[in-house]
Formats: structure tokens, C-alpha cells, sequence
């Protein structure tokens, strides 16, 4: 059964009707197959108004449904030969980043990202694709892998941001954060990364400081969430959609910013109404990006990464 977001409840409603009249249909006792048809065309209609117009409040919700595409499914879809590398050989397994090598349209890889989870129990499992310290250093240490053996790095960010718990500070949070970072401008492979559901923080950018930054065009990119900036700003999370607003965090705004590089489409209705097909459209995405930079010398490659982030915010930028 489709989960349907709260601007959503009209489609909803025409979608209902759909059903029950395929159902009558089915019964073999009336032929309405025109009424269907009729009402088919009204739900597209109204889904493709809705979704042209989303506001960024609305655009924050679709980035969390819970039935978009996560980590596991792109790589399911477009990773062959994957083999998961686990541990940070310094703590333990952090299951909000996971990461391994495999083959991407031809080219060996290594590919890592945040992992949500899709049910109650796997969603704990991956702390909601929270990470601690561990994750991070976890990626630093599959980054200097793919940095040995030359082969290409793709991360795939989606998370709220990094688990803010004592425990996770006591193991110095912030300094992996940065370190993960650092990492992302020191490797001299090419670096392709893409925000596909939340980026939220310094937990984000920890990986998707790459050579080209893409994102689906209805997830989101910010430096807090809107609740946590409204908690800030007005001592309350009522005034999110506000917050929102004034963030900027839509693919659209952090285009014609530069933060972003490009965004990819996603299917009518959001990558959670055709997972597959967001998946395959990411990956031609990913492909497109890659084949721009495969062939660069690693340290020409290397400077222009970290001049291109050096860039943001100047007034000629």
C-alpha cells in the first residue's frame, strides 16, 4: 500500500477511486474501463501540478518518505560484484555508512554512503542512517583504499546529519567529521557524489565533498534541519516550514547558488513512486560525471576539487 504524504491527499483520494473501480472491473459484472481511463488522466494531471510547485517545506518531505530509494537499492541496482567492507579498525562497525568495492558500468569502484533503513527494526539497526564517529572513519579508511588501488570513489548521502549522542562526542564526532572531509580533498581518484534523499550538516558533507556533487531533484542539502534551525531561531520547532523557507536547501536554490553541481529528474510523483526508475536515472547521472574526470591527472584532479570548494561564497563565483 502507497504511503502518501499530506499535500498529497487529493491524488490519494483519486487513487482510491481508481482502485475501487478496478476492483468492480474485475468482477466481470461492468465495463468501466473509460471512467478509469478518465479518472488516470485527472491523478496525472493533478500529480504533475502538485509536484511542479512543490514548496521547500514539501520538497523536505518528499526527501524523507519513507519508500524512497536508499543506499542498498542503488547499490543493488546499479553496483555489480559488491562486496561490503566493514569496521573502522579502531572502535567497531558503524551501520549508518556502509561501503565496499564493486563494478560500476564497467569501472571497478568503491562506493559509500548513508544507509536509513526501511523497516522498524533495520532503521534501528542503522541508527536512521545516523552516523558516529566510527562511520566516518570507516569511510576515511575505504577512501585510502580506493586512493591505493586507483579505483574511482561514488558516495551516496542521506542523512539527517551525524548522531549527536555523548557517547559519539566522547569519541570525537567533530574530528572525524573533518578528517572525513579532508580526506574527500586529499584523494587524488575521482570523487562523484550525490545527495539522494536528506543532506543534513556537517554529517553530509563529510561525503559529498566530490569533484562533481549531484542531487535528486527533490531531495535536500542544508546545514541544519529545518527543526533544528527553527529551535534555534524562534526556540521552537513549530516554525520549520519557515525555516525551510529561508534555508535555501532545495536542488533548485543550490544550483543557482553552485553548491551543487546538477540535478538529476526524478519520476513523476518522486523517486519513491518509481525507485527503480530514479535508481537507473541516477546511475546515467553518475556515469555522465565520472567519464568527465576519469582521465585527469590525480593531482590536477586533486586542485581542482579543493579550488572548486575554495570558490564557494566568493562574489565571482
Amino acid at each position: 500500500m502507497r504511503n502518501f504524504l499530506d499535500f498529497e491527499q487529493p491524488i490519494a483520494d483519486l487513487e482510491g477511486k481508481i482502485e475501487e473501480l478496478r476492483h468492480l472491473a474485475d468482477d466481470g459484472e461492468v465495463n468501466i474501463a473509460d471512467e478509469i481511463g478518465k479518472l488516470q488522466t485527472k491523478a496525472e494531471k493533478l500529480l504533475r501540478q502538485t509536484y511542479t510547485k512543490l514548496t521547500p517545506w514539501q520538497k523536505v518531505k518528499v526527501a524523507r518518505h519513507p519508500d524512497r530509494p536508499h543506499f542498498v537499492d542503488y547499490v543493488h541496482g546499479l553496483i555489480e560484484d559488491f562486496t561490503p567492507l566493514a569496521g573502522d579498525r579502531g572502535f567497531a562497525e558503524d551501520c549508518a555508512i556502509l561501503g565496499g568495492m564493486g563494478r560500476f558500468r564497467g569501472h571497478s569502484c568503491v562506493v559509500i554512503g548513508h544507509e536509513k533503513g526501511h523497516d522498524t527494526q533495520s532503521r534501528l539497526k542503522h541508527n536512521f542512517g545516523s552516523a558516529r564517529p566510527e562511520g566516518y572513519r570507516k569511510a576515511i579508511r575505504l577512501m585510502e583504499l580506493a586512493d591505493r588501488f586507483n579505483l574511482p570513489v561514488i558516495t551516496l548521502v542521506d542523512t539527517a546529519g551525524a548522531y549527536p549522542g555523548v557517547g559519539a562526542e566522547e569519541r570525537g564526532q567533530a574530528e572525524a567529521i573533518a578528517r572525513s572531509t579532508e580526506k574527500c580533498l586529499d584523494i587524488k581518484v575521482p570523487l562523484i557524489s550525490a545527495i539522494i534523499g536528506e543532506g543534513g550538516s556537517g554529517g553530509a558533507i563529510a561525503l559529498a565533498t566530490g569533484d562533481s556533487v549531484l542531487m535528486l531533484e527533490h531531495a535536500i542539502y542544508s546545514v541544519i534541519s529545518p527543526e533544528g534551525c527553527a529551535s534555534i531561531l524562534w526556540r521552537s520547532a513549530e516554525h520549520a516550514q519557515a525555516a525551510a523557507e529561508a534555508l535555501r536547501l532545495t536542488a533548485q536554490d543550490l544550483l543557482e547558488h553552485k553548491i551543487i553541481d546538477g540535478i538529476v529528474p526524478e519520476p513523476l510523483g518522486g523517486a519513491h513512486r518509481d525507485p527503480a526508475a530514479a535508481i537507473q536515472s541516477m546511475g546515467e547521472a553518475l556515469e555522465a560525471e565520472l567519464e568527465k574526470v576519469m582521465n585527469m591527472d590525480g593531482g590536477a584532479r586533486r586542485a581542482r576539487r579543493r579550488e572548486k570548494f575554495l570558490a564557494i561564497g566568493r562574489d565571482d563565483h
